[in-house]
């Protein structure tokens, strides 16, 4: 089957702590081996975050996919996590705090945890906290309450923004011991709830970054285990999908929401694209207990399973590849004009094909969320 692949080594760059060393790399790679030059050995957080951008550019002047650049943005993304955790640890043991009281892991959640992220992230995490006994929460709880803003503001401080929303370790809500994340999942999925719907969402991506990755492991085992039989809340999860149409009218032509458009051409193809697509393939995954975060591997493991034809999922992440392809170019164009990198693509500025395309890819997204709400 196509869907079926190795795994690249490309996903071995950013997998230590050291940065890579280009000196002994083939001519091939010759931009990626000056951009890590131009970076050197031992960069600080914001200079290694500021560097990112080069970075993109770089894998694309070696033809590299846009899915692969993502997966590889996001294990850059990694390494910056890692260095910040490792540095805020640190800090504690020279402050007096010592070592972490119990284990603990960091979890990485959304696109992150998909490795689909593209440019611009801000900080979406949560910790996972061995359990200890009640009489201990204010030591134990007030260490990693401590752990949890040093780490993510000192990724704020490099260039990774704070999250709006506020789903970060640093809060009591994402930074709960293993029993109180199953108690918390038991509340999410026990009613047909907007709200808690929408918080479960964002749990429900997510991957160990850092730390005793088994209590990760625990995590994942509980949501396998009680979300294919929570039939109101995946109801209410389908329903939820009307939130984020794809970007076409009645008559299937490209035509996107007014609201924050920069201009009469714009799409929002993060919001009325890959979202939708992420979301229904997340909804269709959580019904057939497929574990894999991220949307190639729910793909693939839901043709195993025979809930989704091969072509069908061939289709779709030939979708997902040309939607993160038609974003990265619009960040990296936005980089270049001084603007902000988001979501939004000028369609007046693709090609017809890539046009054709966009129109057909967002038409089988269209189908699928459409068998995902049906299929409840």
């Amino acid at each position: 089957m196509r869907l079926l692949h190795r795994s690249s080594s490309w996903r071995a760059l950013f997998a230590d702590d050291a940065m890579p060393d280009p000196a002994a790399w083939p001519d091939v790679l010759a931009p990626l081996g000056a951009a890590l030059e131009r970076l050197g050995p031992h960069p600080d957080l914001a200079a290694a975050h500021a560097w990112q951008v080069e970075l993109a550019d770089a894998l694309a002047r070696l033809d590299l996919p846009a899915g692969r650049i993502a997966q590889l943005l996001s294990d850059h993304n990694d390494w910056l996590y890692r260095r910040a955790i490792e540095h805020s640890l640190a800090e504690m043991r020279a402050q007096g705090w010592g070592a972490p009281p119990v284990a603990f892991c960091v979890l990485v959640l959304g696109s992150g945890a998909r490795h689909e992220s593209l440019l611009a992230p801000d900080q979406d995490n949560a910790m996972i906290v061995a359990d200890y006994p009640d009489a201990r929460h204010t030591e134990i709880d007030g260490y990693f309450q401590s752990l949890g803003e040093r780490f993510t503001a000192r990724l704020d401080a490099a260039g990774i923004p704070l999250c709006q929303g506020h789903v970060m370790a640093r809060f009591p809500m994402w930074r709960k011991r293993l029993s109180e994340w199953g108690a918390q999942l038991a509340i999410w999925t026990a009613e047909r709830r907007v709200k808690r719907v929408q918080q479960a969402n964002i749990l429900l991506d997510f991957r160990p970054l850092y730390g005793e990755s088994t209590l990760a492991e625990s995590l994942a085992g509980r949501v396998a285990e009680c979300l294919p039989d929570a039939h109101l809340f995946l109801d209410e999860m389908a329903s939820l999908l009307d939130e984020l149409p794809v970007a076409l009218d009645r008559l299937g032509r490209l035509r996107g929401r007014v609201e924050g458009a920069p201009h009469a051409r714009a799409l929002d193809l993060k919001r009325q694209g890959l979202l939708p697509l992420v979301g229904a393939v997340r909804l269709i995954a959580l019904r057939h207990a497929v574990p894999s975060p991220d949307t190639r591997s729910r793909l693939v493991a839901l043709v195993m399973r025979e809930a989704i034809s091969a072509p069908r999922a061939e289709a779709l992440n030939a979708a997902l590849e040309r939607l993160q392809g038609l974003i990265l170019a619009g960040q990296r164009q936005a980089l270049v004009e001084g603007r902000v990198p988001d979501g939004w693509v000028d369609v007046g500025a693709l090609r017809e094909d890539q046009r054709l395309l966009l129109r057909h890819d967002l038409r089988e997204i269209r189908a699928l969320v459409r068998r995902a709400r049906r299929d409840g």
